[in-house]
C-alpha cells in the first residue's frame, strides 16, 4: 500500500512552547485516517503540517521530516502543495458571492477563464460533493444563504474544484446537526474511492464510522496508531482504552 505522506520524527513549537513531539506516521493512499484525542493534544497542529499552513504561524518552528509522494515537504513551493492537499475547516467558511462563484474561484485564480471548462468545473465538483442536486437551479444565489450543512459541502466541492489528491478535514461536522453531518459522512465514503482523506474529530463513532486508520493524539504524541477497528475492540495501549470508553478526554 503506497503512502501518501510519510511523517518521521517530527517536532513542533510554537514559540517556546513544544506542541508535537516525535511524531511518526504513514498517511496511506485512498484511506481515511482519522486523529483523534483530548481538545489541545495537537491532532489539527499536525493536520496543518501536511500542507504547510503552519508556516502562516509566527514563531511556529518544526525538526523531523514530512514527505509527500515521496518529496520532502518543505522543498515544495506552499501554493502548489496547497492545491494538492486541500482543507476543510470546522465552521463552513463560504465566501460572500454566488454558489457559482464560490467553485468557480479558485479555476479562475489558476488561470481558467473559459466559460464552458469553469461551468463543466462548478458542475462536477457540485456532483462529486453531493450537492448538485439541491442547488441546481440556484447556482447563481448567495451561498450565504444555504443551510450550514450545505455550506460545507460547498466548502468541500470548492476544494475539490482544485483537483487535489488529499483532503484534510478539521473537526467537519462539528458545527453540523446530526442529519448534515450523515450527509459528510457519507460524502467522505464516497471521496475516498479517488481521494486520500485525513479527518480530525472529537467524535469517536464518526472516527469508527468513517476511518480505515485511526492515530490517538495525547499531550503531543501518538499513544496508539492502528487500523481503525483494532484499535477501537483491542487497544494495545491502556491510555487508548481509557480514552475511548470515556475514563477521561
Amino acid at each position: 500500500m503506497k503512502n501518501v505522506f510519510t511523517i518521521k520524527n517530527m517536532n513542533l513549537w510554537y514559540g517556546d512552547k513544544q506542541v508535537l513531539f516525535h511524531v511518526n506516521l504513514p498517511i496511506p493512499q485512498n484511506k481515511v485516517t482519522a486523529f483523534i484525542g483530548p481538545s489541545g493534544c495537537g491532532k489539527s497542529t499536525l493536520l496543518r503540517s501536511l500542507n504547510r499552513m503552519n508556516d502562516l504561524i509566527e514563531g511556529c518552528k518544526t525538526e523531523g521530516e514530512i514527505t509527500y509522494l515521496d518529496m520532502d515537504i518543505d522543498t515544495l513551493q506552499a501554493m502548489a502543495l496547497r492545491k494538492q492537499v486541500g482543507m476543510v475547516f470546522q465552521t463552513p467558511n463560504p465566501f460572500p458571492m454566488s454558489i457559482y462563484d464560490n467553485i468557480a474561484y479558485g479555476p479562475r485564480c489558476q488561470g481558467i477563464r473559459d466559460k464552458k471548462t469553469l461551468q463543466k468545473i462548478v458542475v462536477e465538483s457540485l456532483k462529486k460533493a453531493a450537492l448538485y442536486d439541491e442547488v441546481a437551479t440556484r447556482l447563481h444565489e448567495n451561498a450565504l444563504r444555504l443551510s450550514g450543512g450545505q455550506q460545507q459541502r460547498l466548502c468541500i466541492a470548492r476544494c475539490l474544484a482544485m483537483e487535489p489528491k488529499v483532503i484534510l478535514m478539521d473537526e467537519p461536522t462539528s458545527a453540523l446537526d446530526p442529519i448534515a453531518t450523515l450527509k459528510i459522512e457519507e460524502l467522505i465514503h464516497q471521496l475516498k474511492k479517488d481521494y486520500t482523506i485525513v479527518i480530525v474529530t472529537h467524535n469517536m463513532g464518526q472516527a469508527t464510522r468513517v476511518s480505515d486508520y485511526t492515530a490517538f493524539f495525547l499531550m503531543g504524541q501518538i499513544i496508539e496508531h492502528n487500523e481503525t477497528t483494532q484499535l477501537f475492540k483491542n487497544p494495545q495501549n491502556k491510555k487508548t482504552e481509557d480514552y475511548i470508553t470515556g475514563r477521561f478526554g
